[in-house]
């Protein structure tokens, strides 16, 4: 499953990185970091959704954030779920 992922960049010079359509959030030191912590909140939500038997929610093309003290925004697209190796002949 993808999902856009707004990333932060705030005046600490830390990374905040929200997936407003699940409503999920975590932060990094730098992008790479932000992103991975993100992608592991993203799967663990959705899995307790799997396991509770909820739907799982499709991605969204608009949203809100607020920037707070942050001094700019990236969108990002975050790809989770099972991993399927590719192989070539």
């Amino acid at each position: 499953m993808t999902y856009t992922v707004v990333l932060l960049h705030e005046k600490d010079g830390r990374y905040s990185a929200i997936a407003p359509a699940l409503g999920v959030a975590s932060w990094g030191h730098d992008v790479p970091e932000a992103l991975a912590m993100v992608a592991e909140a993203i799967e663990l939500y959705l899995q307790a959704m799997r396991d509770d038997d909820e739907a799982i929610p499709a991605d969204t093309n608009t949203f809100e954030v607020e920037m707070g003290d942050a001094t700019d925004a990236v969108i990002y697209k975050v790809t989770v779920g099972e991993r399927q190796e590719v192989s070539v002949a």
